[in-house]
Parts: structure tokens; sequence; C-alpha cells
């Protein structure tokens, strides 16, 4: 058999990255201070993305170019992990996210009834956000409070052996 080349053409047009972000000085100090922990850039990637989240209120691309360019990675490397945990956000949320827990601890103690019973209060399904901004509402994997289920996490305050009545408790507190 012979061999076969191809020839691959670059795209017609250019591919567009995004600006980086840009951040306060007192932003960067905080950033060069988590970098000075780790021998290994890398290995800041979190408590960075992090700082990156709280600032911009989620990781977008502008965030992740950012964080691409600090740490000398690649832009996929950054999405790789930020697509994998659920504490960072790649869309925009509310200003409290509620992370209903659905493993089956939770899902034998009621996660069901409170997860109906907080989409009709907000009047959003799970992954939506109130029209006003002020809710996001996410099903995700445990939480690790498994002798308290049902539970949910409200920003990164735990709640837990939940009632309809102890919900809405909850969330008139935040309103």
């Amino acid at each position: 058999m012979g061999e076969v080349l191809v020839k691959i053409q670059p795209p017609d047009h250019p591919v567009h990255m995004p600006e980086a972000a840009k951040f306060s000085p007192q932003v960067e100090s905080e950033i060069d201070r988590h970098l000075a922990k780790y021998p290994i850039m890398r290995s800041a990637i979190l408590p960075l993305m992090f700082i990156v989240q709280r600032e911009r209120g989620y990781l977008d691309p502008p965030g992740v170019q950012y964080l691409a360019n600090r740490l000398q990675l690649r832009v996929t490397d950054i999405w790789e992990v930020a697509t994998f945990y659920s504490m960072l956000q790649t869309k925009p949320t509310g200003r409290y996210h509620i992370q209903i827990c659905k493993t089956l601890s939770c899902k034998i103690m009621g996660e069901g009834k409170i997860t109906e019973h907080v989409c009709n209060k907000l009047g959003i399904r799970p992954g939506e956000t109130t029209a006003d901004g002020k809710f996001s509402l996410s099903l995700v994997e445990c939480l690790g409070s498994c002798g308290t289920a049902p539970m949910f996490q409200v920003n990164f305050d735990y709640h837990e052996n939940l009632t309809p009545e102890k919900a809405d408790q909850i969330l008139e507190s935040l309103e």
C-alpha cells in the first residue's frame, strides 16, 4: 500500500481568542501569593480558579485565557479542570447558588421532594437561574453529608436534614 498524504488547510477565518481578563493590583497580589506557595505553577490552578470566579462571577472565556497565560498552560487545560468540579461555574450563576445533592443517601431520604419544592418555590428547574439573577439551582453529585440527608449547599454553606419547611426558611432568609 502506498502512503496517503492529507493536506490540512488552515481555517478561512482566524480563530478568535478572547482578550485575557485584567484584575486589580490587589487581586494580582493575591494571585502572586498563591503562586509563591507552589513549586510547580500548575498546582495553583484551583485556588486561582476560585479567585477568578469570585472576581468575575464565573469562569468566563477572558478569565480562562488569563489563567492559561498566567499558569503557562493551554486554554483546554483550564477548561478540563473547570468543567470537572461542581464548585466551579462556567456560566453565570445567581447570587445564591443552590446545589442539591442527588446521590443515593439524599435520594432515599427525600431529595426528590426537596428538589420539586425548591423548583416550585423559585419558578426554575435545575440548571436555570431566576430572572432577577438572585438564585441558580443545580443538582450535584455527593456533597459528603450522607448522614444528614437530604441536604443542599447555598454558595459554600451546608443546610442539612432538609424538609420543605426548612428549605422555605433558608430561602426566605436569603431574600
